[in-house]
């Protein structure tokens, strides 16, 4: 059985899933630029460096699909593998008292 938080935090991961491409917008409109690169431009480390593009989602986007629905596809697969891997990880930690007790809880 689910814990109680559990379908609050997936209700919380659609929305931010839904707002993706709104947060997308947004970045370009206000010129925000990634942390990293920013650092990289400052010190100089952007003119040795070569490329990579064997990112999944290469750019927050879909190939082949436009900007809204690609940040929308990126996000929903990111989140969802994220969910997948904490709660893979959350069942290995977890121990038998934590099951217990909420079988406890679910009981009463």
């Amino acid at each position: 059985m689910a814990p109680d938080w559990f379908p609050t935090a997936v209700a919380v991961l659609v929305v931010l899933a839904l707002l993706a491409p709104v947060f997308g917008w947004a970045a370009g409109q206000v010129g925000y630029a990634e942390p990293l690169e920013n650092a990289a431009e400052a010190t100089g480390a952007t003119d040795d460096a070569e490329p990579v593009e064997v990112a999944p989602f290469s750019g927050y986007g879909v190939p082949g699909l436009g900007t809204a629905p690609g940040t929308f596809v990126s996000a929903v697969v990111g989140t969802g593998l994220t969910l997948v891997v904490a709660l893979g990880i959350g069942r290995l930690l977890g121990s038998d008292t934590d099951v217990e007790a909420t079988e406890t809880d679910a009981a009463r």
